[in-house]
């Protein structure tokens, strides 16, 4: 991924409707975070009314609550405008235009989630332009996410934000573990987050891992994974092996990927690549991890030696993100050339097929705990639920205005939530399974 410099901050544009022509055109890292106290300020004034229902969109009320009656330009145009001019960030130029004939059509004729609603006081905020997992579902109708320098939970049901982490000030370790930093982590700048069951874990732009159990005060490790000078933690993944334990995977801009066991938060595993990794993900049966980062071909590891099963050739740029899929056959690859591409671990000579974006990289992928479907979210305005079932040739297509900051599927598969980043029109969108049941809309 982009070097991170200390003076830096690497953040998505966010556009204003006020100004629809001027702003948003770009996924950008040149804008600065601003103060906390903006974003405080904006989040006050958006409150609860503000809401946009199921039950509203219906009746025509725009699900993000955008006045479009109000404005000299119509949805329709808008939208236009924004895939002519929205500029897709290319490691390797023309990788997107490339990479577009290798790509199947696909069916936009798939309704799996419904609207559900969208909350405008949780606004999950993009810390790093390339690193969009910022959003994480523990049921349907909770979820965690990152804003400024707090990691929040958000109850759908009650429609209550409550902060479960604050990282600003200085974060110590409240238990005793080998290897932890019992003086802690002070004002950690988050780049990734990843959240399972009961366990928090906080990634860092100089390497820092922060652990914290949900089910009680306090944080029960901290530590960094590295000293190197570029050392951004890229990505997180907190699986169960086949025995039952819980582990993480770390990805690494110094090349590294780390794995921990959890109960005692102890690494395990040290594997090093020719690359910057930006992402990795288990297989369910725990023996293949897939490696994709700095370069355009990615990797099929053995998940115990780090030694390589297979290179994955065919993406155009570089990768940032991966997701099995729960038969532990087949996975998929997202990519800044606009792409994402599935593989399928008994032929890995060629992808499965390819699928293509609208405007941007494809920075996150998530399957349904089901298998049944497969999310696919490009950096911003789209976000597309394939049906696995049909090989992928059917999709929905979810249409909305802003940069995401994460994408997630509830344990159960019934919910959907989308993190939108915009100072504005910022909001959690939550989706849920489609089952006919049109009255239980009230509830939401």
């Amino acid at each position: 991924m982009s070097r991170y410099h200390e003076d830096d901050e690497y953040v998505a544009d966010e556009y204003e409707m006020e100004d629809l022509d001027d702003n948003m055109d770009y996924e950008t890292n040149d804008r600065d975070i601003g103060s906390d106290s903006d974003g405080d300020e904006y989040e006050y004034m958006s409150n609860k009314l503000q809401d946009t229902s199921a039950a509203q969109a219906r009746r025509g009320k725009d699900i993000q609550g955008i006045p479009w009656e109000r404005l000299s330009i119509t949805r329709e145009k808008y939208r236009q405008t924004r895939l002519e001019q929205y500029k897709n960030y290319e490691n390797i130029p023309q990788s997107g235009e490339t990479s577009e004939k290798a790509c199947k059509a696909t069916n936009k004729t798939g309704m799996f989630y419904d609207f559900r609603r969208s909350s405008r006081s949780v606004r999950s905020k993009i810390l790093h332009f390339q690193l969009r997992n910022l959003v994480w579902a523990t049921s349907k109708h909770d979820v965690y996410f990152m804003s400024h320098s707090s990691v929040y939970h958000w109850s759908s049901l009650k429609s209550k934000k409550t902060e479960v982490l604050n990282l600003y000030g200085r974060v110590a370790p409240s238990e005793n573990h080998p290897g932890s930093l019992q003086e802690g982590l002070t004002q950690t700048q988050v780049s990734t987050i990843a959240v399972k069951d009961n366990l928090l874990v906080v990634g860092g732009f100089k390497g820092e891992l922060i652990c914290k159990n949900l089910g009680r005060p306090g944080v029960s490790f901290c530590t960094r994974t590295t000293y190197d000078e570029n050392a951004i933690t890229n990505a997180l993944d907190i699986y169960t092996t086949p025995s039952g334990a819980v582990h993480l995977t770390a990805s690494n801009n110094d090349c590294g990927v780390r794995e921990f066991d959890m109960e005692n938060f102890r690494m395990t595993k040290h594997f090093r690549f020719p690359w910057p990794v930006n992402h990795t993900s288990t297989s369910s049966d725990g023996k293949f991890l897939t490696v994709v980062g700095d370069n355009p071909e990615g990797l099929l590891v053995d998940s115990h030696s780090g030694k390589t099963v297979a290179p994955l050739k065919g993406h155009l740029d570089f990768s940032f993100a991966s997701a099995w899929h729960p038969d532990g056959q087949t996975f998929a690859t997202g990519n800044q050339d606009k792409t994402c591409r599935v593989w399928d671990v008994r032929n890995l000579s060629e992808s499965v097929t390819a699928l293509k974006g609208n405007i941007g990289a494809i920075r996150s992928i998530r399957y349904s705990s089901d298998g049944r479907f497969m999310a696919m979210a490009e950096p911003a305005d789209f976000v597309h639920v394939f049906d696995v079932k049909s090989g992928y040739q059917t999709e929905q297509e979810i249409d909305f205005f802003g940069e995401i900051s994460g994408t997630t599927f509830s344990p159960d598969a019934e919910s959907l939530f989308i993190g939108v980043w915009d100072r504005e029109y910022g909001s959690l969108l939550e989706m849920g399974r489609k089952r006919n049941n049109f009255y239980l809309d009230s509830l939401f």
